[in-house]
């Protein structure tokens, strides 16, 4: 009997005390999950944001700040004090910590893929042909994506989405802010650019089974400058035929109309200098190459990559194009110093390049400021650092009237840390798009908080 007893008493000990546990992790992951949520804000009310550091970019920076959100834009930036507040605003107490614009990344995959494994979420590219300029991303972005909370969360607010570069002309580039009900909210500007890819491995030389023109950086430039010149002809062939169908008597059957194509008109916004190619190359003869072949067709350039090219740092400044720059994590060729790569924005703003980062993914996109902080570390200027990834590129992708710095009357995109934005340690603590503030969780928070406590 008082065996049994004891027995029972054991098992109540054990219930009770996994009960209490549950209870303890379920409170602790409550905490968890509130503690990454940041608070929200009304958006029909005015947001006061007092006492921070503000990084206005253009207007350097104001120690003990205001800044005023109303309606979606930027409506007051100055000292405290010099500010009036608005009547009913809501207020965000700021200090000790820093205010900067919405971090823009030049070149990303956001959309176009899920999980890199899975063949099922992957839209990055369409691998059928080399030249495919009438693809366009926005026809597959995908708003619902995950990465897109995750890069968002450490201060990413705008980013370009474009094709992977196996193709030499895979598509057109989309720019998007990372926030919207829907892709049509997301999509700011579709087929904003077009990427012309001339690193060689575009060529279709994998194995003796699969390959097939082109296979030589020879054939890529021969096939590119074939697609310009059959856009070319093509306005030709119309502006004939328009001309005879104005000239047309009454009565008179009109001439047939030449056959749409896709393709060439896809290109045609290009070569009328209307949009941008961007050329994306690595080595210096590659670089020549495709800025050779783009001012053949009189080209509107951006540069992409440039990762091995410090020997025509000086040319390429002397072509006064902006540069979206490769990834500064490359490792040097055999023949570079340690530390080429991470030199290179430091090299090419001192020649007077405008400079502007990329993450060329999806899955790493919130890594985006830690790049600068390496140029930092390496010679480029903390102001162009921050220039580099909020301005420059605003200006470069023409939304610099909008985005790129605090200043009144731009779009309210910005985001409040703890810190410096370059600094790995810094926590962002808000992001506000369009003036609403973003909730502060995403995947990998939440995973975070579910397992913790475990």
């Amino acid at each position: 009997m008082r065996k049994t007893a004891l027995r029972w008493s054991l098992v109540v000990t054990l219930l009770l005390g996994a009960a209490v546990a549950q209870q303890k992790t379920a409170s602790s992951a409550k905490a968890a999950t509130t503690s990454s949520a940041a608070p929200t804000f009304d958006p029909n009310r005015p947001i006061l944001i007092t006492g921070a550091k503000l990084l206005t970019i253009t207007q350097g920076t104001i120690e003990n700040g205001v800044l005023v959100i109303k309606k979606g834009k930027i409506t007051a930036v100055g000292a405290v004090g010099s500010v009036r507040a608005p009547a009913n605003a809501q207020v965000l107490d700021a200090k000790g910590m820093t205010v900067y614009p919405g971090l823009i990344d030049s070149e990303t995959h956001l959309g176009l893929t899920e999980i890199s494994a899975e063949r099922m979420t992957n839209d990055l590219v369409e691998p059928s042909d080399e030249i495919m300029p009438n693809m366009h991303v926005a026809d597959a972005f995908h708003a619902e994506s995950q990465l897109i909370p995750v890069a968002r969360y450490n201060g990413i607010t705008n980013a370009i989405v474009a094709p992977e570069s196996r193709d030499t002309l895979p598509g057109q580039d989309s720019f998007i802010q990372l926030a919207g009900a829907d892709a049509t909210q997301m999509l700011l500007i579709r087929d904003l650019a077009m990427p012309l890819n001339f690193t060689g491995g575009q060529r279709r030389n994998e194995s003796f089974a699969t390959a097939s023109y082109p296979q030589t950086r020879m054939g890529m430039a021969a096939q590119m400058r074939q697609a310009f010149t059959d856009a070319q002809t093509y306005v030709v062939k119309w502006d004939e035929y328009n001309k005879k169908k104005a000239n047309a008597k009454p009565g008179e059957s009109g001439p047939n109309a030449p056959q749409h194509d896709l393709k060439l008109e896809a290109l045609l916004p290009y070569l009328e200098g209307k949009k941008p190619v961007i050329i994306k190359a690595e080595e210096p003869s590659d670089v020549e190459t495709a800025y050779a072949l783009a001012q053949e067709f009189k080209l509107k350039v951006i540069l992409n990559g440039l990762t091995h090219s410090q020997s025509i740092y000086d040319k390429i400044a002397s072509w006064k194009v902006p540069v979206i720059l490769g990834s500064i994590y490359d490792a040097p060729k055999s023949w570079e110093r340690y530390d080429t790569v991470y030199k290179m924005p430091a090299e090419l703003s001192k020649r007077g390049v405008k400079i502007a980062f990329a993450s060329f993914e999806a899955h790493q996109v919130r890594n985006l400021p830690y790049a600068a902080g390496f140029a930092v570390a390496f010679g480029l200027p903390y102001d162009e650092a921050m220039k580099a990834l909020t301005l420059y590129p605003a200006q470069i992708w023409g939304v610099d009237d909008q985005l790129g710095s605090l200043d009144v009357g731009k779009t309210a995109n910005l985001v409040v840390a703890n810190g410096d934005p370059l600094d790995v340690k810094t926590d962002v603590k808000y992001v506000f798009i369009q003036g609403r503030s973003m909730p502060m969780v995403n995947r990998q928070t939440e995973l975070r908080d579910r397992y913790s406590n475990r």
